[in-house]
């Protein structure tokens, strides 16, 4: 995974907890929601890195 994709994830994660702990002491059902939404950008982005990761050893393997 590139280093700004990887910024990109990280900084967005941060982003949606910070809106997500905002949220736990305004509305309960919206900090639910926050915390799914939050949930599925960190999984989203483990799934990048994984295909990149696969996609790169794939290269890889050809080369050889």
């Amino acid at each position: 995974m590139s280093k700004m994709l990887s910024l990109w994830f990280a900084v967005s994660s941060i982003v949606l907890m910070g809106m997500t702990a905002i949220l736990i002491s305004h509305n309960g059902w919206l900090a639910i929601l926050g915390a799914l939404i939050t949930t599925c950008n960190v999984g989203f982005g483990f799934i990048v890195k994984a295909r990149l990761r696969r996609r790169a050893e794939a290269a890889a393997s050809l080369v050889k």
